[in-house]
C-alpha cells in the first residue's frame, strides 16, 4: 500500500533553542505542497504557489519553489508504477522531491521511460536483496531452525500482552517458535500468531512476535554495541537527508547515515514492497528486522539492502516505517526516558569540554569546530553552550548544535531587519536528553552579505 506523504511540515518558531520539529503533524490543506527534506539542517519544503511558501516561511521552514506539486508527482507515479511492474531489471522507483521527479533505478540502465517528462533514470550494478545471514555474536533472535534475524521495537496490544515488531521475511511462517540463541534455545515466543502478523508483499516487509515465555521482558533501550544503550522516546517518519541509524544483529551491528529517499518501491527480486526508506549507511545479512532511530525516535525495521556494503551508494540499506506497522496491528510502541540517577554524581569526571581554536565565519559559508566529549551517563537537561567571538550582525547567523546521535539543536536562526553585533560570550540552555559521550559540532552559517566575524572559542557542558 503506497503511503501518500502530506508535504507541509509545520514547525514551532515560539521557541529559539528546540530541536527540529520534522514530525511535526502537517496542514490539512496539502495543496501547492510537493515534498520536503532536510539539507544543511534546514527544513526545505516543495511549493508550487505563492500561498504554500507563505506557509511555510510563517512556520519557519524553507520554501522551494517546484513545477509539479504532490497531485502530479503521485499521477506521474502510477504511470511509473505500471511501466516498472513489465521490467525485470528494475531495482527500485519513487518521487524523489530534491529534483521535483520520479527516479527509476535499473540494474544496467533502461529504455523503457524514454521520452517521459519528469522521469529520471539511474543506472546501478547491483540488485537489493533481503538479508539472512550466519550465526555472529550479538543480539538476535531466530525463527525456528532459520538463520537469524534482530529485534526491532517492543510494542503492546490493547491488552497489555507483549510483542516486538521486526521484518516480515523473517515471521512468514505462522505459529513458528521465536527463539533467543542459536540451535533453537531460550524460547522467548512466537511469531507471526494465527497467520495474521506478517507481511512481505507490496504493502510492507513487517512482521510480529509475541513474547510470551516466563522470565522474557521487554525493554525501550536499543542495544548500540558498546555505547550507552538509546531509549526510545516516540515514533517518527523518516525525512530525506536527515542522519539515521540501524542496530543490528551482524557486526559491526551499530551503524549510522543520511536518508536518500523515502516511500520507494523495492524490487528485491522475489517480491516488490512498496513505501520502503533507503539510506546510505551500511547493513549485512542478519540485521532483518533491526531498529531504525533518528536520534531517540523510532523510525524504521530493517528490510534489506546491498548483498554487502557498497562505498558512496546513497541506498545501501532499506527500512520499513515503523509507524505503519503500529498502526497496522494496533500496537503501541513501547517507550522510556532513561533509567533515574539513584547517585547524583557517580562520575565525578569532567562534565565541560571545549575547542579554543579561531574559524572565521565568512558570508554564505558554515564555520563548523567539534569537541569530544567523553563524560558518562545521560546529558544534563538542559545542558549548556557557550559561544565565544564577534559577528557584526547577529541576525545573518543560523547557528546550531549537532549532537552525537546526529540530531539538531537551533541555537540561534537567521532573520530581522536590524544588525545587532554578536555578544563577545554567549551561552544557549539546549534542552537535550542524549548520550553525553561522543563528538558533538557547533555550526555557525553567515547567511547575509557583507558582515563577517569569527568563532573564537566555545564549550559544551553536558
Amino acid at each position: 500500500m503506497r503511503r501518500k506523504f502530506i508535504a507541509a511540515v509545520l514547525l514551532s518558531g515560539a521557541l529559539l533553542v528546540a530541536p527540529v520539529r520534522a514530525d511535526a503533524e502537517p496542514p490539512p490543506d496539502s495543496a501547492g505542497f510537493a515534498g520536503r527534506w532536510i539539507e544543511n539542517g534546514r527544513l526545505k519544503i516543495a511549493v508550487t504557489t505563492d500561498a504554500a511558501a507563505a506557509r511555510v516561511r510563517a512556520a519557519g521552514a524553507t520554501p522551494q519553489y517546484v513545477q509539479r506539486d504532490q497531485q502530479q508527482l503521485d499521477q506521474l507515479m502510477a504511470k511509473v508504477d505500471k511501466i516498472a511492474r513489465q521490467q525485470s531489471n528494475l531495482r527500485s522507483w519513487g518521487i524523489d522531491p530534491i529534483s521535483n521527479q520520479v527516479v527509476v533505478k535499473a540494474v544496467g540502465g533502461s529504455d523503457a521511460f524514454r521520452g517521459t517528462d519528469g522521469v529520471r533514470v539511474e543506472s546501478v550494478r547491483t540488485k537489493f536483496q533481503q538479508q539472512a545471514g550466519e550465526v555472529n555474536p550479538g543480539d538476535g533472535w531466530w525463527p525456528g531452525s532459520e538463520t537469524y534475524c534482530s529485534v526491532g521495537f517492543p510494542a503492546t496490544d490493547a491488552q497489555g500482552n507483549k510483542h516486538f515488531l521486526t521484518a516480515g521475511h523473517c515471521t512468514n511462517d505462522a505459529n513458528q517458535a521465536a527463539y533467543g540463541a542459536i540451535s533453537q534455545a531460550n524460547r522467548l515466543g512466537t511469531s507471526n500468531v494465527g497467520g495474521s502478523r506478517s507481511i512481505n508483499a507490496r504493502e510492507g516487509d513487517m512482521g510480529v512476535v509475541a513474547v510470551t515465555e516466563t522470565g522474557w521482558t521487554t525493554s525501550a533501550k536499543v542495544n548500540t554495541y558498546g555505547s550507552p544503550a538509546v531509549t526510545v522516546t516516540g515514533a517518527a517518519d523518516a525525512i530525506v537527508g536527515e542522519t539515521v541509524c540501524h542496530s543490528g544483529n551482524t557486526a559491526p551491528n551499530w551503524e549510522c547515515g543520511t536518508v536518500s529517499a523515502v516511500n520507494q518501491t523495492i524490487n528485491y527480486g522475489n517480491v516488490v514492497v512498496e513505501g520502503l526508506t533507503t539510506t546510505s549507511a551500511c547493513s549485512q545479512g542478519g540485521d532483518s528486522g533491526g531498529a531504525w532511530l533518528r536520534g531517540d525516535k523510532a523510525v524504521g525495521l530493517h528490510s534489506g539492502g546491498n548483498s554487502s556494503c557498497v562505498t558512496g551508494d546513497q541506498d545501501n540499506s532499506i527500512f520499513q516505517p515503523v509507524s505503519e506497522a503500529l498502526a497496522k496491528w494496533n500496537l503501541t510502541l513501547l517507550t522510556g526516558t532513561g533509567d533515574p540517577d539513584p547517585d547524583p554524581d557517580p562520575e565525578p569526571g569532567p562534565r565541560t569540554f571545549a575547542n579554543p581554536t579561531d574559524y572565521p565565519i565568512r558570508d554564505f559559508q558554515v564555520a563548523v569546530s567539534t569537541v569530544k566529549s567523553t563524560a558518562a551517563g545521560r546529558t544534563a537537561s538542559p545542558l549548556k553552550v557557550t559561544v565565544e567571538g564577534n559577528h557584526t550582525c547577529l541576525e545573518d547567523l543560523n547557528i546550531s548544535l549537532v549532537s552525537p546521535s546526529g540530531r539538531w539543536y537551533y541555537l540561534q536562526r537567521y532573520g530581522g531587519s536590524t544588525c545587532h553585533p554578536l555578544p563577545a560570550t554567549k551561552t544557549y540552555s539546549v534542552p537535550a536528553d542524549e548520550t553525553a559521550a561522543g563528538t558533538w559540532t557547533l555550526r555557525i552559517g553567515d547567511n547575509g552579505p557583507g558582515d563577517i566575524g569569527t568563532l573564537t572559542g566555545w564549550s559544551i557542558t553536558v
